[in-house]
């Protein structure tokens, strides 16, 4: 059972807690029933929805695209998540992920996006010949490009074993700092969509709370002859969505209510130039979608893989890369299983880096990564099963080539994503905060070192969003790249994290690194705990054809050796 792997392998967890704060319905490798398992995969759908919605929104008033390109390019992305989710759960980490475009990716490419519109269109006046008249850049043709550069680097990143390497220095002090992070990065964003309407966004919240947590023991009555599962903690997302959203099609229906999209919520775009079209803000439902269509974003061509895209991609690449891991983490210390080993990560951010580059090359416009609200759905559902994650996928799949389907599920009130970001986020900020346990939070050490990566990964990104022309090198490439890390506080308090825990002075105690919770982790000693690493290998094992794979003499070597699970549970 889970609820006992839990139990051994978080020893300085108070037992009065250990009951309640661990999966005990259904673990990594087992299936839940049926039913229950459909109802699972639809809540994760909904809430990978949530976060498309919010990123696609703000990408689409940068590339003013119409409404009718609007949903083809979220069903093609909801095909892209559910491939490259497939991807992850079979040749990755093996863990319950679900792949998503996330905020780490979407800021560089706002940058991009904000470089290629503001650039000049003429030579001299635009009144004079039309020789003078420069051809100005795609800004889709750019985002494959740089879509597939992340996944370019990504997929170095974890074949050559360059992130296991980067994780053997990371303790406490650094995964604390990031998880909180991640929870922050999304407050801005998901005030924005609460603002729709305070009122649903608050009943939604109520309803989550009362759900996941008072009646999180709620069994179903005994006569009704099904499994004895807490189904309101383990569709506590999905209950309250589909609630507040019939009551919303009931006031919508009497015109109390009106559905909005991001872009209506989001400031006018400010752009000098005015050969740009005008992006239209008509009513949701006054066009139609085909049912079907292939699932291809926009019909823009080739990537084109520009010197100013592919160093937005460095640092997408290099953002996501740290969500990634952090999700990697999180998602083991919500469902309570040994945390993953350096390959596992390494496998899963070579698989999340092979996902990336399929969809720049079919056309999307924005990289792929482990989703942060998906994962902290986990945390409120206590139930993370491999198959529910690969039947989100399947749904993906499905919706994904039906722009009709897609737009009939996404029509959910905004506010009502904007209460499932806040709350589902919130998971990774509490959890980010347990990890202070292992330290010694009184030291002084301590105490600078996460103030000061905490409030700089802050502060730097708010001062250079409102003063976007300080960076002005005369290099183009240089000015996005720059811009692009100054403006993405997950990567600037993984780098300030990192570069302070392992510079500044401090004993292992003092740091954590000889906590239990480190050991589990395998990346600064071998566990030798009796069972550790048979339940290592059920959960992070590679699948049986890549283990056959890498047998062959070739592939015992490296880069691909940093991808296997060696008997004593640490990369080859």
């Amino acid at each position: 059972m889970i609820m006992d792997a839990g139990q051994r392998f978080d020893p300085e967890l108070p037992d009065e807690t250990k009951s309640t704060s661990r999966t005990d319905t259904s673990s990594v490798n087992q299936q839940p029933p049926c039913f229950l398992n459909l109802l699972l995969a639809v809540q994760q759908v909904f809430v990978q929805c949530s976060l498309l919605v919010l990123v696609l929104g703000v990408l689409q008033q940068h590339l003013l695209l119409q409404d009718g390109e609007r949903e083809r390019l979220l069903s093609s992305m909801l095909f892209y998540s559910g491939l490259s989710t497939l991807i992850q759960s079979c040749l990755g980490t093996c863990l319950p992920l679900v792949q998503a475009p996330s905020l780490e990716i979407l800021i560089p490419a706002v940058v991009l996006t904000a470089q290629i519109v503001t650039e000049p269109a003429c030579r001299g006046h635009c009144e004079e010949s039309e020789g003078d008249i420069l051809p100005r850049a795609n800004p889709v043709r750019e985002l494959q490009g740089m879509t597939v550069m992340v996944g370019m680097v990504q997929l170095v990143l974890g074949v050559t074993g360059l992130s296991g390497v980067v994780l053997r220095h990371c303790g406490p002090l650094v995964i604390a700092p990031l998880l909180c992070l991640l929870g922050f990065s999304i407050y801005r964003e998901a005030a924005l969509l609460c603002s729709d309407h305070w009122a649903i966004a608050a009943l939604t919240v109520i309803l989550l709370v009362l759900l996941s947590q008072h009646l999180r023991s709620y069994m179903l009555p005994a006569c009704l002859r099904m499994p004895q599962l807490p189904v309101c903690r383990m569709l506590s997302v999905l209950l309250p969505l589909m609630s507040v959203w019939a009551l919303c099609e009931v006031l919508e229906s009497f015109g109390v209510f009106r559905l909005r999209s991001v872009s209506e919520l989001l400031p006018a775009p400010k752009t000098s130039n005015t050969s740009l079209p005008v992006p239209l803000t008509s009513d949701l439902t006054s066009f139609t979608v085909p049912w079907l269509s292939p699932p291809l974003a926009v019909e823009a061509g080739l990537p084109l893989l520009s010197v100013r895209g592919m160093a937005a991609g460095v640092v997408a690449a290099l953002s996501s890369s740290v969500s990634s891991v952090g999700m990697y983490l999180l998602t083991a210390r919500l469902l309570g299983v040994p945390p993953p080993p350096a390959a596992a990560c390494n496998r899963g951010l070579g698989a999340q880096g092979l996902g990336s580059v399929v969809a720049g090359l079919m056309g999307a416009p924005l990289g792929l990564s482990s989703s942060v609200p998906n994962t902290c759905t986990l945390g409120l559902s206590q139930s993370g099963s491999r198959w529910t994650v690969q039947l989100t996928a399947i749904f993906g799949l499905a919706l994904g080539v039906s722009p009709r389907l897609t737009q009939l599920i996404t029509s959910v009130p905004l506010a009502i994503y904007g209460a499932i970001l806040s709350v589902t986020y919130s998971i990774a900020v509490a959890t980010g905060v347990r990890y202070f346990q292992f330290t010694h939070i009184d030291s002084g050490r301590n105490i600078f070192n996460i103030g000061l990566a905490v409030f700089m990964s802050l502060v730097l990104p708010h001062w250079f969003r409102m003063r976007t022309a300080f960076i002005d090198t005369g290099m183009v490439s240089v000015d996005v790249l720059l811009h692009s890390l100054l403006t993405s506080p997950v990567l600037l308090v993984g780098i300030l994290a990192f570069l302070l825990d392992n510079t500044v002075s401090g004993s292992s105690s003092e740091r954590g690194l000889d906590s239990a919770e480190m050991e589990k982790t395998g990346w600064t000693s071998v566990n030798s705990e009796p069972g550790y690493h048979r339940e290592v290998a059920l959960i992070y094992e590679s699948p049986y054809l890549l283990r056959r794979l890498w047998k062959l003499p070739w592939f015992r070597t490296t880069p691909f050796s940093a991808c296997r699970i060696t008997d004593h549970g640490d990369i080859l």
